[in-house]
């Protein structure tokens, strides 16, 4: 279950660099396949050095219009274990495309009955990269210990285990970049601000990825309207 040398020369394309996440809600004006990969390329364009994107027909679209290593999943259902909750969502994320399969790594009961680490231990089998989606370090730990190729903070606040907060969670961050350090840590989640993801760098992550306050335009529209409105007339 180790990391092959052209696997890691993948995960090296976006050592120190920025990751985007282009996504949408269901039902938002944007959730079509063509514009999340025109949103990918602009960031790729920008100067992203991977992206990270949500379902098969947004995956296959995606890696057909950018040149940078594609990072996929495959959400299903609302609650529980629903970011590729399966060994079959992460097997169809890399037929569709994917270069790097990311999972949801909690404790949490998965769907088809199987561990972390039976699950990681098939996927690495078939040649796959995998990356963990953590909520605590003790997730990190877990993931390391089942052979995971990446760690990241993305659940932190969003599953039991640690607050939501307004920013990153730079505590979870650093004790997993301390206790983990072959291991590539990525900060996702939360960052709002180029002064947060030089942050995170600064730190010591890997890579940071943004999403939210790159390609979320209902999300950043809201923001700027909350604070015209504060502004007493």
């Amino acid at each position: 279950m180790t990391t092959t040398a052209a696997q890691k020369s993948v995960i090296e394309k976006f050592k120190g660099k920025l990751i985007v996440s282009s996504q949408a809600y269901p039902g938002e004006p944007m959730r079509h396949p063509e514009t999340m990969a025109q949103i990918a390329l602009s960031a790729q364009i920008g100067g992203a050095a991977a992206i990270r994107c949500q379902g098969l027909s947004d995956i296959a679209a995606i890696k057909g219009m950018v040149q940078v290593p594609v990072i996929g999943i495959w959400k299903e259902g609302e609650e529980g274990v629903f970011i590729t909750p399966t060994v079959r969502h992460a097997r169809c994320c890399m037929a569709a495309g994917a270069d790097i399969v990311a999972l949801d790594a909690t404790s949490r009961p998965r769907p088809d009955g199987r561990s972390l680490k039976e699950t990681a231990a098939i996927l690495k089998d078939e040649g796959a990269i995998i990356m963990a989606d953590c909520a605590s370090f003790d997730d990190a730990q877990n993931a390391v210990d089942a052979g995971f190729d990446i760690i990241s903070t993305t659940l932190s606040g969003y599953a039991p285990g640690r607050p939501a907060l307004d920013g990153p969670d730079l505590e979870l961050l650093g004790q997993m970049i301390d206790t983990f350090p072959d291991t590539p840590v990525i900060c996702e989640g939360r960052i709002h601000t180029p002064k947060q993801a030089a942050k995170v760098m600064e730190m010591g992550a890997w890579a940071c990825v943004v999403g939210t306050a790159i390609t979320h335009p209902t999300s950043i529209t809201k923001w700027f309207k909350a604070a015209v409105d504060s502004v007493a007339r």
